[in-house]
Formats: C-alpha cells, sequence, structure tokens
C-alpha cells in the first residue's frame, strides 16, 4: 500500500459514520470521536476531555497554542466550541439532548446530557465527517437565496450573528485586508516559524503525528522533511500568499464574518459553535468552507476592518469563504485516546 492510500484510509477511518441509536446507552468514545473531527487554527486540535456519569468537559490543551498567531488563545476557545457543536449533534443521534456551557472555574466547556426520546441524527450530523476546510479554489458559481438563508440562519445564536458579503465590491475590499495581513504575518520570523511547525510536509509525517498541515489537503507535492525545510523560503512568500488568496476569494460565492458583542473565552466558544454550525450546513448543501481570518488576526488591521464593516462596539471573531468545489483529501486526526483525560 503506498502513502498516500495509507493517508486516505486512516484519514477515511476517523471518519468512518459513528453511533446511532436510541436504545437509552451512550457511546462517549463515539461522541468524542465525532467532536475532534471539528475544526482547528492550524489542525492543532488543542483540546482534552474528561468523562463523568452525565458530562463531557472539553478543555484547552495549552501546549498545542500558538502563541505567535493566537495571543490572546482565541482561535484555540473558538476550535473548543467547534468541538462542542460537533459533540452536541453526535449525541442526538445517540438520543440524548446535550447542554453546553462555558465554565470559567474550569477554564472550558462543560456538556451535560440528558435522555431525551425526541433527540435523533440530524442532516448536521450527517455531514460532520464530511465537512472539511477546502482551501482550494472554487468553481466561482453563485449559492442561491434559500440555500444562503439557510446558512445565515446556521451561523447565527449564542450572542454570534453572521454577516454574509457577496458582491464584487466586497471580495475586492477584503482582498486587500487580507493581502495586507498576510504582508505582515508571511513577512514575521515568528509567524513563519511557528506555522512552519505545524506543516507536515509528507505523507509519512502526518500520519505519525496525526495533526498540522498536511500538503496532501491543499494538493502540495509530499516532499522530504529536510528538503522541504530547505526550499519552504522560496515557496511560503507574502506574494505568493497574496496571489493565492486573491484567486481564492474571487472564486468563492461569498464571505462570511461571525460577529459577537463580547469578545472574552464565552463568545469565542460560541462563535466556534456558530462556525461549525455554519461549516455543517454548508457541508449538507454541497457547499465548501474555507478560513480566511488574517484582518481579524493581524491586530493592527482589525480596527479599520471592523469600522469598514459598520460594526459599533461589536467584535469580527471569524471570517470563512465559501462557494462550491470538490472535496479535497481530508486532514488527519490523533487518536481518540491521546485527547481523553485519563483520571
Amino acid at each position: 500500500m503506498s502513502l498516500n492510500e495509507k493517508y486516505d484510509k486512516a484519514a477515511k477511518n476517523i471518519r468512518r459514520p459513528g453511533t446511532e441509536r436510541a436504545d437509552g446507552t451512550l457511546d462517549t468514545k463515539e461522541l468524542i470521536r465525532y467532536a475532534t473531527l471539528a475544526a482547528s487554527s492550524h489542525n492543532t486540535q488543542p483540546w482534552k476531555f474528561r468523562i463523568r456519569q452525565d458530562t463531557i468537559s472539553i478543555l484547552p490543551d495549552y501546549s498545542r497554542r500558538c502563541p505567535v498567531v493566537d495571543p490572546d488563545d482565541s482561535h484555540l476557545f473558538k476550535s473548543l466550541g467547534c468541538a462542542t457543536e460537533n459533540l452536541i449533534h453526535a449525541a442526538a443521534a445517540q438520543g440524548f439532548f446535550a447542554n453546553a456551557q462555558f465554565d470559567p472555574s474550569e477554564d472550558g466547556v462543560i456538556v451535560t446530557l440528558r435522555r431525551d426520546p425526541s433527540a435523533h441524527a440530524s442532516d448536521l450530523y450527517q455531514a460532520i465527517t464530511q465537512r472539511q476546510c477546502t482551501k482550494i479554489s472554487y468553481d466561482g458559481s453563485l449559492v442561491d437565496e434559500p440555500e444562503l438563508k439557510l446558512l445565515q440562519e446556521a451561523g447565527t445564536g449564542g450572542g454570534i450573528r453572521t454577516l454574509l458579503m457577496l458582491s464584487e465590491a466586497q471580495k475586492e475590499t477584503l482582498i486587500d485586508y487580507v493581502s495586507k495581513g498576510n504582508t505582515a504575518q508571511l513577512t514575521n520570523k515568528s509567524f513563519r516559524d511557528e506555522l512552519v511547525s505545524w506543516i507536515r510536509f509528507n505523507h509519512g509525517e502526518a500520519l505519525r503525528t496525526g495533526d498540522g498541515l498536511s500538503g496532501r489537503t491543499s494538493g502540495n507535492p509530499s516532499l522530504p522533511s529536510w528538503l522541504a525545510k530547505l526550499i519552504i523560503g522560496l515557496v511560503l512568500t507574502a506574494k505568493k500568499q497574496v496571489d493565492t488568496d486573491a484567486i481564492n476569494i474571487r472564486s468563492s460565492a461569498g464571505i462570511a464574518v461571525f460577529i459577537s458583542t463580547r469578545n472574552d473565552k464565552a463568545a469565542w466558544v460560541e462563535a466556534g459553535r456558530a462556525y461549525q454550525r455554519f461549516a455543517l450546513q454548508a457541508t449538507a448543501l454541497n457547499i465548501r468552507t474555507a478560513f480566511i481570518n488574517q484582518p481579524i488576526e493581524v491586530l493592527t488591521l482589525r480596527p479599520g476592518f471592523e469600522k469598514w464593516l459598520n460594526l459599533n462596539g461589536e467584535h469580527a471573531l471569524l471570517m470563512v469563504r465559501f462557494g462550491h468545489s470538490q472535496l479535497a483529501p481530508f486532514s488527519q486526526r490523533r487518536s481518540i485516546d491521546d485527547v481523553i483525560i485519563k483520571h
């Protein structure tokens, strides 16, 4: 079996169909497997899970933080929110209602599970194993109004609203902000070093770590790590990324910005949940999504960006592009046993 085949087999296995039941029993490991299929910055998977009798705690794993691109850990807590949303839908498929709350004393999300005969598998649950951040360019076709309404509704709740930007003029302004963000980030050695540390240059490395940014997901060749690190300076440049993101934004049907009146851990968790619902709804509609967060991550750009969005005391917490495209290869995930707290 080739490394390509081994890579795809492992990615498919972690996304195998899950448990659907209504007999009152709960498969907590299956809930956690589905939770770990959520999005996370650089695919760091910065979460730990603690199982108790009727609760699952989703806690931050600070050893997997990205202090340069995410100095306040806001992306980390958004990732916890993404995992929370997946877990809620997976619990419903097993006949349980899940109530999730951010608990400052635990520094994480506490999910309380209760048997509910009306709970059932939804379209969003079915989409979990197919959701991905599809980083390639899209086909440029529009998303129709009924689907846009479903996406906006999915991305709303918990104090989060979703702003959709669809016009060519809005895309061009966004390209300007994203280009400035790329230039700021990719001319910063600390940012580049942090990013490179999460790149998995070949299939073997991605399989071994189960995390990070695999070239297979975006169509890049698999290279020996020693060679890739020698040439990364020629490939990972601000100009190349500016050009790539301009093409990707223009190819997209639109951009979604997730907005909150608050900017704290609880709000970050809710932003992650809202994004995950949006992405799952998009997946159910055969629409792809990919993060494009540079104007939010570069703090010198954020005030002007939020002013352009006409936000009044609100905060832009996440931004994604969406549109039509084929599925790309999937990213890897760590072993479930590696993310469960053993005591």
